[in-house]
């Protein structure tokens, strides 16, 4: 197999259980693998050696200050980079697309790609949850990551268009190291919810995939009353999305997903909003 010119980028911070399965996906391929680790106490990096020498180290901010600081201080020798997550593999059907897409020459400056999730071997497939397109693979001249707390995504000025295949992306089936891992979200998304004001995300109803989850986020679910939202936003998933039809894991994945977490949102908001309201009132 003929490497592709693409440099992928795996970021890592105690990935023991995933890292071999994300890397394995990238073997044979990719030109270039880097690892950048946060300070992995497990056998993350153990396991990352045996798949590159490309491995760095830096403190973790939040992702968007992670992966931009990746793009303009390593030394990434390909133009065209791949931001792939640790929990994350890459199908043989998308390789083979960009196998196809790459020769002889592209004229785009970034990739499309859905996303398939799996919960507890379960494919999550209704609930408007699949195909969720990501934007991933970009000219690093031309792509950055958007500035912001929660929920980052990449932008790219230039052309850019959809592939066949997915990134398949396997959820954290313990509940309660699920539970740990949202809450700290939830933090980090009230904050942005409460902080940028300005926004500083592309938000159209007409624009791409993620332009238009961002509208409908800011626009209609945002807009609606604290508390209300999270069940409201798991009845449309579940019922008139038809989550029920991924059976008692879809149960779990959308309920856990779609109106628990959202709820730890409008919770962090609402503490956030009293103690800003109780310090004001006591100035």
């Amino acid at each position: 197999m003929m490497k592709l010119p693409i440099s992928v980028i795996v970021l890592t911070y105690n990935e023991e259980d995933n890292i071999r399965d994300c890397l394995e996906s990238v073997q044979g391929w990719a030109d270039e693998l880097f690892i950048v680790d946060s300070g992995s106490n497990d056998k993350t990096m153990e396991i990352a050696r045996e798949y590159t020498d490309k491995i760095y180290t830096h403190p973790f901010k939040d992702y968007a200050d992670q992966r931009n600081w990746v793009q303009s201080s390593l030394p990434i020798k390909n133009e065209w980079i791949f931001h792939l997550d640790a929990d994350e593999r890459v199908s043989r059907e998308l390789i083979a697309e960009l196998e196809e897409r790459f020769h002889p020459k592209i004229d785009i400056d970034g990739f499309m790609m859905s996303r398939k999730t799996i919960f507890r071997n379960k494919w999550i497939k209704h609930g408007g949850h699949y195909p969720v397109y990501h934007l991933r693979i970009f000219k690093k001249s031309k792509g950055r990551c958007e500035e912001r707390l929660y929920d980052q995504h990449f932008i790219v000025d230039g052309k850019i268009e959809k592939v066949k295949g997915d990134i398949i992306n396997i959820i954290e089936p313990d509940l309660r190291l699920l539970n740990a891992k949202q809450r700290k979200w939830a933090h980090s998304e009230a904050r942005e919810i409460l902080l940028n004001k300005k926004r500083t995300i592309n938000v159209k109803f007409k624009g791409t995939p993620i332009e238009r989850r961002n509208w409908f986020r800011y626009n209609i679910y945002y807009a609606m009353p604290l508390f209300i939202r999270p069940t409201v936003y798991f009845l449309y998933r579940f019922v008139i999305r038809l989550g029920f039809l991924d059976g008692p894991e879809g149960l779990i994945f959308h309920f856990w997903q779609g109106l628990w977490y959202r709820f730890l949102v409008d919770r962090e908001i609402f503490r956030m909003r009293t103690r800003h309201q109780y310090i004001s009132g006591n100035k």
